[in-house]
Order: C-alpha cells, then sequence, then structure tokens
C-alpha cells in the first residue's frame, strides 16, 4: 500500500512565530500514525499544499504520480476543500487501481482524533474495496462522486 501525502489540514502545524497553522513539506503526521500500526506500507510526499492553492499542475502530478504507482492500494492524504477536484481528475484514468482519498478538518496537531480515524478507515476501507476512486472522511465513505464536503454545515455527506 502507498500512502500519498499532498498536505491539507491534515499535516498542518502551528507556528508561534507568525501566529499561523502551514503545511509542513513533511509527512511527520501520517508517520506518527502509521508507525503504531502493523501495516506494510511505503508514505511518500508530495505537493505539500492547502488544497485550496492546489492547481491543475499540481492535480497533473498527483494522477500521474497514482498512475506510475507499482501499488495498486493508494491512500491520498489531501485538503477538503478540493479534494472532489482532484479525485474527479484521478477517476477520468480509469486506473486499475483502489485510489481512496481522506483527510481531516482539524490538524493532527491540534487534535489527533480524526484526522487518526480519518486515515484508519480509509485504509481498512480499501482493503475491501474494488478498483475505483473513493472519499472516506468522518465515518462516510463511498465513491468520489456520491461523497462530498457540505461547506454549509462543514462536514462530509453523501450525495
Amino acid at each position: 500500500m502507498l500512502i500519498l501525502n499532498t498536505g491539507g489540514t491534515f499535516n498542518k502545524r502551528y507556528n508561534p512565530l507568525t501566529g499561523e497553522l502551514f503545511v509542513p513539506s513533511d509527512n511527520h503526521a501520517i508517520e506518527t500514525i502509521v508507525r503504531r500500526w502493523v501495516i506494510s506500507s511505503t508514505i511518500q510526499g508530495i505537493i505539500f499544499k492547502d488544497s485550496l492553492e492546489m492547481d491543475d499542475k499540481d492535480r497533473e502530478l498527483l494522477a500521474q504520480t497514482i498512475a506510475t504507482a507499482e501499488e495498486k492500494v493508494i491512500i491520498v492524504v489531501h485538503g477538503t476543500d478540493t479534494m472532489d477536484k482532484s479525485t474527479a481528475k484521478v477517476a477520468q484514468m480509469g486506473l486499475d487501481k483502489c485510489v481512496v482519498f481522506t483527510g481531516a478538518m482539524v490538524p493532527f496537531s491540534v487534535d489527533s482524533i480524526e484526522a487518526t480515524a480519518n486515515l484508519a478507515m480509509a485504509i481498512g476501507y480499501a482493503a475491501n474495496r474494488e478498483n475505483g476512486v473513493y472519499i472516506v472522511m468522518q465515518g462516510v465513505m463511498g465513491s468520489y462522486d456520491r461523497v462530498a464536503k457540505n461547506k454549509t454545515v462543514g462536514r462530509f455527506d453523501y450525495v
């Protein structure tokens, strides 16, 4: 299994000098979670942005990284605001892989529970799915075109 880290709120940390949250260029949050589990996985960081800062070039890089990966099961840690755009980009490629996107509404560094639960659910969900592109967030799990962020209430819902 490959875990791709693109950044997003999941990874954000507080900078005490600026008083702001930032997306670091590392895999610390994911590594902290996964090292406690007995799963075989590779963690690869790419992009390291809030999803609102991602553009078509970033989505192309993400899609090509997934397409060329040897692994058939891929978890993508992604920002929640534009997860729909990235999942659609990957889905249009019609890959012979199971790709599950997840993220967090609260940074792991602020409260580790949601990020840990979402990543754990994504890994478990991927283990029992056919090829396709999926979203797993806050206990809501399904095909990328049937799960979306409800920005009015600040959670993921079925559509």
